[in-house]
């Protein structure tokens, strides 16, 4: 993920490297709208290029009525990402408990199909592990949108350990 912050003041020429259109259609090679708006710019005040910036796999926010349903189906592994006190509270039936601190995506054996919701409280630790993840496997990655405490609103069930 690009972490420089851009000049204030930007020459003319590398503001119409960020304006050009489609270079697929020029000739170029490289389909424009496959990179985010402005990568050119961002790129070039870091000095990188396309093949060394790593664009992150968007996120995927699941209502707790979504993830119910796949739950049921048995279609996915839920990992709950919050601390041990947390999971103390409560967890969604059926969780996995792998705590942030403890998160380590390239060691997940992912080879059964099935995809994977992460949860925490709020869901912001899991946009956290999410992002972690999509970084390991280039897939875009799902999570309970509110976390635990949108699944609770909801009246779904949650089990006590």
């Amino acid at each position: 993920m690009l972490t420089a912050r851009l000049p204030l003041l930007l020459s003319p020429a590398l503001l119409l490297v960020g304006c050009g259109g489609d270079t697929q259609e020029q000739g170029g090679g490289r389909d424009s709208s496959s990179l985010p708006l402005g990568f050119e710019l961002a790129a070039a005040a870091t000095g990188e290029t396309a093949a060394t910036v790593t664009v992150a796999a968007p996120m995927i926010d699941l209502t707790p009525e979504q993830l119910a349903e796949r739950i049921k189906a048995g279609k996915v592994r839920v990992i709950d990402v919050r601390t041990d006190d947390e999971v103390a509270e409560g967890v969604i039936p059926g969780a996995e408990h792998i705590p942030l601190d403890h998160f380590e995506p390239a060691s997940l054996d992912l080879s059964d199909g099935r995809e994977i919701v992460l949860y925490c409280r709020s869901g912001r630790r899991s946009a956290i592990a999410g992002a972690m993840l999509a970084e390991v496997t280039g897939q875009p990655v799902q999570h309970l949108a509110g976390g635990i405490t949108a699944w609770e609103a909801a009246g779904q069930p949650v089990e006590k350990h």
